[in-house]
């Protein structure tokens, strides 16, 4: 494969994709969405199973992209300097995944060719939201905290664990 015919996240830095490569690079995990506390004096963050307003917990998408900023003023615009700021970008996060010169899971919707494969590897927030911001008083959210969402939960489809199941799984089959 030529340098031309490889996709714009192998070619590019963050700071070279055009707007719509660089919303391709979101996955759809919604694990940005969570609510997360910060620990005022040690810095470290911690994620809730608790959900802006706007995220819809079954598509795992912003359910107003567009007017974000105006309804939810904190809402964070993720740039490339703001990614390289932020400390709280899950480990499976696109953004951070190419920040960091990595390359793109199997599961993401760019590589796989399907949105859904972030579900089905169990990446994203879909089915562990517990509340949304509104639901819950900021006083019960550090009951909240979970550990999840800075997780990498989905071993490479080549990874020698999945490799051992898919030969078992041919095992039994005989």
């Amino acid at each position: 494969m030529s340098g031309s015919d490889l996709p714009f996240w192998k070619t590019k830095k963050l700071h070279e994709m055009s707007p719509e490569e660089w919303e391709l690079l979101c996955d759809g995990c919604g694990r940005c969405c969570l609510v997360k506390l910060e620990d005022e004096d040690t810095g470290r963050v911690y994620a809730t199973d608790v959900s802006c307003k706007l995220l819809d917990a079954g598509t795992c998408r912003c359910s107003d992209y567009a007017n974000r900023r105006q309804k939810v003023p904190d809402c964070i615009r993720l740039t490339p300097q703001e990614v390289a700021r932020i400390t709280w970008l899950p480990p499976t996060c696109g953004y951070r995944l190419i920040r960091e010169g990595a390359d793109l899971p199997w599961w993401h919707p760019l590589v796989s060719g399907d949105p859904e494969t972030v579900h089905s590897a169990g990446i994203s927030a879909r089915g562990r939201i517990s509340a949304t911001e509104e639901e819950i008083a900021v006083d019960d959210l550090p009951a909240r905290i979970v550990d999840w969402p800075m997780e990498d939960p989905a071993p490479s489809p080549s990874s020698p664990s999945v490799r051992r199941r898919r030969a078992a799984a041919r095992h039994t089959d005989m």
